[in-house]
């Protein structure tokens, strides 16, 4: 069997089609340069690839799709280079099953099994027989460390890594492409050497989630929109009170599933007392059962103001150990809720004043004096809990659901912390005339 090899600098994932096709030698030259680009494997008489390996060493990441003859996707594979450049984590791995030809790619309906794994032996995988929505069957999968890990092939030495689903029986000859490749028409049209001027149908390296133009959502008069309203406006943030964070290490975290191991998440931010806010909308829709207009305010984000310099960059907050080359696309890290409620509070006295939060919401505990213990109405934030010997405090504040939140902390030109946030809900999209400053 003979497989023909071709490169390009992306792959179309909607025409099953190379993007602006190139020539070994630079597609060695963006190997080395760590520049995104990708590998397409096809064999004579079949119309879809066999499969497409898409490469950015700057991103740490490789990426194998394989296709079967309908050009349907059946695998991908998800691989991260780490600290030991000889070898790539197979990170991800997705299988899907089709009922038969007729079945479309991305039927909901098919059947899928997700397996992940990390580099310090933690593992997870999923099946879904009825595919998504379906039911989930969760076990810890077991691998050997030759499964785990993968040797890291030089240029152009990959092996064909499908050879066995396509029902190879021997080991195929791969053949490199007979004449270098001429993509400056393509280059030209969509503006050079960067990929991200590329269709937006094209394969882009996997991206950890940006935290969007969060400043905006403080800005009254911004207009947004949700998806579900096609215009709303940002009006002046409410302030709700103060939190006292004395030992100067806040905490965000879920009350509700604190696992004796401490806050999810500590941001270090001057001693003292500091203002908690909501970012908030305005927007009219039309009621059904009040027959007519109908203006609400809905809060988009909570957060604890640090200092009144403007915020110049946006970062994740992430725990020691947290490492953003295992992210997947869009992928996060924050804090985790089970009960659609996350917390700021004074990491130093995070003992007692997760106590008092249980005492009072939780169990319902009718003793708790105002001085410790306090219901917030009308907002986001639930309550606020106060450990007496320190002055320490803890405020918590409902999410719209459960989950993963992640933690967006503000810094100044000079590189301190002016803020953290989190968003209650997803990010809303600036409206196109908008200015965003951001």
């Amino acid at each position: 069997m003979v497989v023909e090899v071709e490169y390009a600098r992306a792959w179309d994932s909607r025409a099953r089609a190379p993007w602006c096709p190139i020539s070994v030698a630079e597609a060695r030259e963006r190997d080395a340069a760590g520049s995104p680009y990708v590998v397409v494997y096809r064999t004579a008489g079949r119309e879809a690839p066999l499969e497409v390996r898409l490469v950015s060493w700057r991103d740490h990441y490789v990426g194998l799709w394989v296709y079967d003859a309908q050009g349907r996707r059946i695998y991908d594979l998800d691989m991260r280079l780490l600290d030991d450049p000889a070898r790539l984590l197979r990170r991800r791995t997705i299988g899907w099953t089709y009922a038969g030809p007729e079945t479309a790619e991305f039927d909901d309906r098919r059947p899928r099994i997700t397996v992940e794994l990390f580099p310090d032996g933690r593992g997870r995988r999923t099946e879904e027989a009825g595919g998504l929505g379906g039911g989930a069957h969760v076990t810890v999968p077991r691998v050997r460390d030759d499964e785990r890990w993968m040797d890291r092939p030089a240029f152009g030495e990959w092996p064909l890594l499908s050879a066995e689903a396509h029902g190879f029986t021997e080991s195929p000859v791969v053949e490199p492409p007979e004449q270098p490749v001429d993509g400056t028409a393509e280059r030209a049209e969509y503006g050079g050497d960067d990929n991200d001027s590329a269709p937006a149908t094209c394969w882009r390296p996997p991206r950890p989630a940006q935290p969007g133009p969060i400043t905006e959502l403080f800005r009254p008069g911004v207009r947004v929109t949700d998806g579900h309203h096609p215009e709303m406006t940002v009006v002046e943030p409410r302030r709700i009170g103060t939190l006292r964070v004395p030992s100067g290490l806040l905490a965000v975290s879920g009350p509700d599933s604190d696992d004796g191991d401490g806050p999810h998440l500590t941001v270090p931010v001057p001693p003292g007392e500091h203002a908690l806010e909501e970012a908030r909308v305005r927007h009219t829709y039309h009621c059904e059962w009040r027959k007519g207009q109908v203006t609400r305010t809905d809060t988009t984000a909570v957060r604890v103001l640090v200092g009144d310099a403007p915020a110049a960059t946006w970062e994740m907050a992430r725990r020691p150990g947290d490492d953003p080359r295992l992210l997947l696309d869009d992928g996060v890290f924050g804090f985790v809720t089970d009960g659609a409620t996350g917390c700021f509070a004074d990491a130093g006295a995070w003992e007692p004043l997760i106590a008092l939060y249980e005492k009072g919401l939780i169990e319902g505990e009718p003793d708790l004096g105002p001085d410790v213990y306090e219901d917030i109405s009308d907002s986001m934030y639930l309550l606020r809990t106060r450990d007496r010997s320190s002055g320490a405090e803890l405020a918590a504040f409902a999410t719209t659901g459960d989950g993963t939140y992640p933690v967006w902390v503000a810094r100044s030109r000079t590189g301190d912390v002016v803020g953290v946030v989190v968003l209650v809900e997803t990010m809303p999209e600036l409206l196109p005339d908008t200015a965003t400053g951001h």
